[in-house]
């Protein structure tokens, strides 16, 4: 681990002692009970800021959930202090959809899962801007998350917005949305939750289709892509999809059994 310097300045990109960095997370193999895997998420570099090194530092300890083994259930009671029901973002970025959420959605938590540390500091610090209760971040792989700590039917829904599209051939293997993968998600919700896939990319768009498609116990909510919801606000990466002409499709499955 790096060591972290006043004010994030000056060098490399640091980290605060409660996080990892990403290319330790894209590097880790998993042994003994845990397989190893490919990983779904690019092992980018960014530079925390003084702001959001703050609140990294001093909100973590009662915001911040931390994937790694050994991999403790996750504890939704004591995490958010009460029950509710419990909504997974997969991919949160810097936190601005969640944010717009979780404020229009009280009655529900909102878990985001981010491997970036400045999109974690900057959720981090708008939630305490904006008094938010029901959001709650962790770092890491989504995919241990739900594999380990996560139990079965317990999601609300699940919220994977313009995930990584690994346009490159080579690397279709590494898109989050594989039958493997969306198996799993469809375990954690609940029977009637929602997966909601969105991506400007239209061959990825057409790969969640056929998957999810395939998929034992989930059914579309809607014929073939669905209406851009409402409820779903708009995204950085679904602003840059925009303005270089590409088209945003959603996709709206739910647990059928």
């Amino acid at each position: 681990m790096r060591p972290l310097a006043p004010g994030g300045r000056g060098g490399p990109p640091l980290y605060p002692d409660c996080l990892v960095t990403t290319s330790d997370l894209a590097g880790a193999r998993e042994d003994g009970r845990h397989m190893t895997r490919i990983t779904t998420f690019y092992p980018r570099r960014g530079r925390v800021s003084g702001r959001h090194e703050d609140a990294l530092t001093r909100l973590w300890p009662t915001y911040g959930v931390t994937i790694a083994d050994p991999y403790p259930p996750l504890d939704q009671a004591a995490l958010f202090g009460r029950s509710a029901p419990l909504v997974l973002e997969i991919g949160s970025g810097m936190g601005d959809a969640t944010v717009a959420m979780a404020a229009a959605d009280p009655d529900r938590d909102y878990l985001a899962v981010e491997v970036f540390p400045p999109g974690l500091g900057n959720l981090l610090a708008v939630v305490e801007e904006r008094g938010l209760t029901n959001v709650r971040v962790a770092q890491g792989d989504a995919l241990h998350l739900l594999r380990h700590m996560i139990a079965p039917g317990s999601l609300a829904a699940v919220h994977v917005y313009f995930p990584d599209p690994w346009p490159k051939a080579r690397h279709h293997k590494r898109r989050l949305i594989q039958p493997d993968n969306v198996a799993l998600i469809r375990s954690r919700l609940v029977v009637g939750g929602v997966l909601h896939c969105a991506t400007d990319w239209a061959d990825y768009a057409e790969q969640m289709a056929e998957v999810l498609a395939a998929a034992d116990g989930l059914a579309n909510l809607h014929d073939g892509f669905a209406p851009r919801p409402a409820h779903r606000p708009v995204t950085k990466f679904e602003q840059r999809g925009v303005a270089a002409g590409r088209q945003i499709f959603d996709l709206l499955h739910h647990r059928t059994h």
